[in-house]
C-alpha cells in the first residue's frame, strides 16, 4: 500500500480535498485554490452529522414541562480519516507536507490577514460523483498520527482525523432544467497539471476536458501556465 500504487487501483476515482483562500466580502464560495490533497486511499468510512436547537423555557404552571420552540438547524459536520502513504518512496517528503497543509487548515491565511478579513482556510470535500458527501466546510480539528517513518527519520506514513463543519452557502444546487446557474469553482494551475487531469479529478471523467477549455476559452490545452485561474463549471452541467 503506497502512494503512486498501479494496477488496478489506478482506475479508481479518488477522493480529494480541495484547500482555498476563504473568500472576501463574506461570500459563501471558496476563494482561490491554495492546492489540493489527493486521498492515497479512499475512506473506507465517512461520518455525516446534523443537529438542530430547541430552546425550552420552563413555566411554573407546566407540571410536565413546557412546550420547545425550534430555533433552527445547525450546519452539517462529517468526521472522516485520511491515510497517507508514501512508503515506497522512503526518503519523500510529501506525507509530512500534506500533514503540515493540513494542520495549516487550522490557522488563518496571510491573504486573508491583507484583506483584514482574517479567516483560516475553506475546504471542499470530493469524491467523483459522491455529491452526497461533496460539502464546502472548515477544518474544526485534525488529529495526525504518524505510524511509519523512512531510515532518515522523515515520516512516510500517517493517518489523518479530520472533522469538517459545513459553511452553508445560500446558492443551493439547483436541477439543470430550472434555469438557474449551477456551482462552479476555480482551480489555481500547478506545475505537471493538464486538462484531462483536471477533468479526470474533477468529474472522474478525464475525456470531458473540452469543457474546461471551452469555459475558459483556452485554445492550446497543451500550454498551461502555473499559476492561472481556471473556471470548473458544475458537474452538472459536464456530466448531464
Amino acid at each position: 500500500m503506497a502512494e503512486g500504487n498501479g494496477g488496478a487501483g489506478a482506475s479508481l476515482v479518488r477522493a480529494t480535498l480541495a484547500i482555498h483562500e476563504p473568500p472576501g466580502n463574506y461570500s459563501t464560495q471558496p476563494g482561490a485554490e491554495i492546492r489540493t490533497i489527493d486521498f492515497s486511499f479512499n475512506p473506507t468510512q465517512v461520518t455525516i452529522g446534523r443537529t438542530s436547537q430547541w430552546k425550552y423555557t420552563p413555566a411554573p404552571v407546566e407540571r410536565d414541562g413546557s412546550v420547545p420552540e425550534f430555533i433552527g438547524p445547525e450546519p452539517r459536520e462529517m468526521s472522516l480519516e485520511i491515510f497517507l502513504d508514501s512508503s515506497l518512496k522512503p526518503t519523500s517528503k510529501s506525507v509530512m507536507k500534506k500533514v503540515e497543509a493540513l494542520l495549516d487548515c487550522c490557522s488563518v491565511t496571510p491573504e486573508s490577514m491583507g484583506k483584514l478579513q482574517p479567516s483560516p482556510p475553506w475546504v471542499v470535500f470530493r469524491w467523483g460523483r459522491f455529491s452526497t458527501a461533496e460539502f464546502t466546510a472548515y477544518i474544526r480539528s485534525v488529529d495526525a498520527t504518524y505510524t511509519l517513518f523512512g531510515t532518515n527519520g522523515v515520516p512516510i506514513r500517517a493517518t489523518c482525523r479530520l472533522q469538517l463543519e459545513e459553511i452553508p452557502s445560500k446558492t443551493k444546487r439547483q436541477n439543470p432544467t430550472s434555469g438557474a446557474p449551477n456551482i462552479q469553482r476555480v482551480h489555481r494551475v500547478v506545475a505537471g497539471d493538464s486538462l484531462q487531469s483536471l477533468a479526470w479529478r474533477e468529474y472522474g471523467d478525464a475525456t470531458v476536458w473540452r469543457s474546461i477549455a471551452e469555459a475558459n476559452k483556452i485554445d492550446d490545452p497543451s500550454r498551461l501556465r502555473p499559476g492561472t485561474e481556471l473556471v470548473l463549471p458544475a458537474a452538472e452541467d459536464v456530466l448531464r
